[in-house]
């Protein structure tokens, strides 16, 4: 099993950004899948969840300004994220299944 996750970067504040996780070796459409991130000093934190039936879980902190979505002819995993804050600087991680992705550092300039 791989996870590849990309499309990190660095915006200014009240920008957009969209995260993507690449999946192979597993039933991609059977998976529930998670967004987590972890910023210099915390703990890793839980911020989306999909499930297979397509309904979704978010976190307070990125209720309305993040969307997840999966691709499953593409085996994608997608984090949509707008209104982006400063506090949203992190290391974003990608979950399906029982598998992590690599991460991927956001970060953002107020």
């Amino acid at each position: 099993v791989q996870l590849v996750e990309s499309g990190g970067g660095s915006v200014e504040a009240g920008g957009s950004l969209k995260l993507s996780c690449v999946a192979s070796g597993l039933v991609f459409s059977s998976c529930g899948m998670s967004w987590f991130r972890q910023a210099p000093g915390r703990e890793r934190e839980w911020l989306s969840h999909l499930n297979p039936d397509g309904t979704s879980l978010y976190a307070d902190a990125v209720k309305g300004r993040f969307t997840n979505y999966r691709d499953d002819v593409k085996n994608t995993l997608y984090l949509e994220m707008n209104s982006l804050k400063w506090e949203d600087t992190a290391v974003y991680y990608c979950k399906i299944c029982l598998h992590w992705g690599q991460g991927t550092q956001v970060t953002i300039s107020s």
